[in-house]
């Protein structure tokens, strides 16, 4: 059977799927600011790939599954998750580009391959195996799982600023636009009874304010420290390079290197 009848649609669902679309789409070029700061550097620096391969994932799986729905208002998933497809595969190209080493080149491109395979097996198996509404709606529940890695994939980074204390690595515009996203997505879902969207999307707003929560807790923490002269710096393998241990080291060539508090991290 459908997951919801196409009969029963609620006046509301054309208002927050054209809204969804909206939102989403910001959620999609939110990080631009933080790809011109790579693109500046010609490096990926301490940022994750991790986030936008799973966005990527998401969107093809949320595209697959729109294109097998019947409904008058799924065009609004299929454009939103077309766009979603495209600039995410954007992103993720350029963090292969410019990953600052061979072996970061290397994992993201693993990363990248094995992902996509499992969306073409995904797709080619559920188009073997199953028929129909049965098709849609394994693909639906897949889809909820997509879109919690979504979610989830940000932890990595939430990590990373709990033990640098340090919001530098951490998007806030991303953060914010997928809060509000999952609410708008969660009322569509709502309105067309579809689980599949309702489900991941409370997962998604609880992560969202989770998100945002550390963010503005440890950029006032930032603010009150206020070290002109960080000299923690976090790099792409996850390590930490103490600039005063460089310094040591510097200073057999320069004698004027100069030296700074190593209990505070760049900001």
């Amino acid at each position: 059977m459908e997951i919801f009848d196409v009969h029963q649609y609620h006046p509301l669902i054309l208002v927050f799927g054209i809204l969804g679309n909206i939102v989403s789409t910001g959620v999609y070029f939110a990080p631009m600011p933080t790809f011109m700061e790579i693109w500046k550097a010609k490096s990926t620096m301490g940022f994750e790939s991790l986030p936008y391969v799973a966005s990527l994932f998401s969107a093809l799986l949320w595209l697959y599954y729109a294109l097998m729905k019947q409904g008058d208002h799924t065009f609004l998933l299929i454009t939103i998750n077309a766009l979603g497809s495209f600039v995410e595969a954007l992103y993720v190209t350029i963090f292969i580009i410019y990953a600052p080493t061979p072996h970061a080149k290397k994992h993201t491109c693993k990363i990248v391959i094995g992902t996509m395979a499992l969306w073409v097996a995904i797709c080619v198996g559920s188009f073997m195996l199953l028929e129909g509404a049965r098709r849609a709606l394994v693909v639906g529940w897949l889809c909820v799982g997509g879109s919690v890695a979504v979610f989830a994939a940000p932890l990595t980074v939430l990590c990373e600023v709990v033990k640098t204390k340090s919001v530098q690595f951490m998007p806030f515009p991303l953060s914010c636009f997928l809060t509000l996203s999952a609410i708008i997505w969660f009322a569509y879902g709502m309105f067309t009874i579809d689980l599949c969207l309702m489900v991941p999307n409370v997962v998604g707003f609880v992560l969202g304010m989770i998100q945002m929560g550390l963010y503005q807790y440890y950029k006032e923490r930032s603010k009150v420290a206020n070290n002109p002269t960080p000299t923690i710096l976090l790099i792409p393998d996850h390590h930490y390079y103490d600039n005063a241990s460089s310094c040591r080291e510097d200073t057999h060539n320069n004698k004027d290197v100069a030296t700074g508090d190593i209990n505070n991290p760049i900001i």
